[in-house]
């Protein structure tokens, strides 16, 4: 791809960028949300077509592509976002728009059914293929997507940010296939904002930054702190966040909380100021904890004292009525609204909360959205573009921007970093530690341990839907966190009872 210009109205997204791949090759493609990288990718898919610049694929001039032609040519992306519809079962996503007929021309849905669990066995994952893709979690919807990709005979795969809810396991499965797919002479384009990812299964780098092209090199010529400045610009000090001091009064109690079969009997207090991480593996009931502390999800056992009095949280509105807001993992399904505005999408928690007025104030709404681009360095156009016009990082920064005017003292953070990249990680850590010496206090769930160090004060690790231990700062270590969350403590305890 050489010199390729892409703009959106005004907004130039790509300011004449070469890049190239090669056979069998796994290449990096780097750069903060907003650089471009998705954009071109899109171009490269078929999905846009840019303002000018050559495509040359296997020496053949195919500058105007469209997603038939770029299929046609062995091209599959895996996008970051998931694409799959809820209402099909799990084989019919896979061959939606390729479906296999008979020679009567009706569907051939064993064919297909074959087709679907050998893909599955293939990548060594437990899918049955006439699941209704509405009953699979979101790990489970990710490795249909890129199973999706896999069903094809292909050249080249387009991989954005494809293990984002993706397990250890689950990941590296996938860096196997990756490996197989090398050796067969397939090439894959790999972004990704996990360093260590990308150090572990790509060949050569390409980073951009504000839509221009940068560097590319091979990876083993860069470490994690050279790939950084180059992503931002600057250098970043992993250490330069401090943890904050909190107070010992206790704003949240949590006691004896089940919601069978996902988790019980959990118990811990939030203290006004305080940070608390709640982590462990997948499966341990964590996302199940965050929705009934929201009132997403009802709880069969146990109570949640506010300030020292039961709370029903029946409801989210009770929730959101004892001062506590969320930001919810996977933004596609349970945070962005797709058909509504980048303005509209930063007010809704607003619009809810604010009983006594029957209209909405053009001037207010501005200002809100001038504040909040400011504050979270928002990169868009015009607030009343479609909220799917920005990058999915910008997407979260609307997120968080949404729960953060309410002003709530507890804020309820599920992976609010997934989908960000490095740079923004920083911001967002800076951001916690800013709402805890303004005395709101967090509870952070993810499974990432820096995240965890970052910001945490004490962390609760959870093992198969119970609490295992609670960590304070002086004993948060890696090995502690693994520790606890693979449950050996209970091991090492059962053996010596026996």
């Amino acid at each position: 791809m050489r010199n390729i210009v892409k703009s959106f109205g005004a907004t130039r997204a790509l300011k004449g960028v070469d890049f190239t791949v090669t056979d069998a090759e796994v290449h990096g493609l780097l750069g903060e949300n907003g650089a471009g990288k998705s954009t071109l990718m899109n171009i490269l898919g078929g999905t846009y077509n840019q303002n000018s610049g050559d495509i040359i694929i296997d020496g053949k001039d195919c500058s105007t592509l469209d997603t038939n032609t770029s299929f046609s040519l062995g091209i599959r992306f895996i996008h970051q976002e998931l694409n799959l519809v809820n209402d099909l079962m799990a084989y019919e996503n896979l061959f939606l728009g390729r479906e296999k007929t008979s020679q009567y021309g009706r569907l051939d849905k064993l064919a297909m059914i074959q087709a679907s669990t050998a893909v599955f066995k293939r990548m060594n994952v437990d899918i049955d293929p006439l699941t209704e893709v509405r009953d699979l979690d979101t790990s489970q919807k990710q490795l249909v997507e890129i199973a999706r990709a896999l069903l094809f005979d292909c050249k080249l795969i387009i991989m954005d940010e494809p293990t984002t809810a993706l397990t250890n396991k689950e990941i590296s499965n996938l860096f196997d296939i990756i490996r197989s797919l090398k050796n067969e002479g397939v090439s894959v384009i790999y972004i990704s904002h996990k360093m260590p990812e990308l150090f572990e299964i790509c060949d050569s780098y390409t980073v951009f930054r504000d839509g221009c092209f940068i560097q590319s090199g091979a990876i083993k010529d860069i470490d994690e702190h050279i790939a950084t400045e180059l992503l931002v610009g600057r250098k970043i000090d992993s250490d330069e966040v401090v943890k904050p001091a909190n107070t010992n009064s206790s704003v949240m109690d949590i006691n004896a909380l089940s919601c069978k079969p996902y988790f019980r009997d959990v118990s811990f207090s939030l203290k006004k100021g305080e940070v608390l991480a709640i982590t462990g593996l997948f499966g341990d009931g964590r996302g199940e904890l965050a929705e009934c502390l929201f009132g997403a999800r009802h709880t069969t056992d146990g109570e949640i004292l506010i300030n020292g009095k039961v709370s029903k949280h029946r409801r989210i509105k009770d929730a959101i009525d004892a001062s506590i807001a969320m930001i919810p993992r996977n933004r596609k399904e349970r945070s962005i609204i797709p058909d509504m505005s980048i303005q509209d999408n930063l007010s809704m928690a607003s619009f809810s909360n604010n009983g006594n007025s029957l209209f909405v104030r053009k001037p207010q709404e501005r200002e809100r959205f001038s504040r909040c681009q400011k504050n979270m360095n928002i990169k868009s156009g015009h607030p009343d573009n479609l909220i799917t016009s920005l990058s999915g990082g910008n997407q979260q920064k609307v997120i968080f921007s949404r729960w953060l005017e309410l002003d709530s003292d507890i804020l309820i953070l599920d992976n609010p970093t997934q989908g960000i990249d490095v740079g923004a990680k920083f911001q967002i850590y800076h951001l916690i530690n800013q709402l805890s010496e303004q005395s709101k206090s967090c509870i952070l769930f993810s499974s990432e341990f820096p995240e965890i160090y970052q910001v945490a004060d004490r962390c609760l690790v959870m093992y198969m839907g119970q609490v295992n231990t609670i960590l304070s700062r002086e004993e948060l270590t890696e090995m502690n966190v693994m520790y606890y969350a693979t449950g050996s403590n209970l091991e090492v305890k059962n053996a010596i009872n026996q």
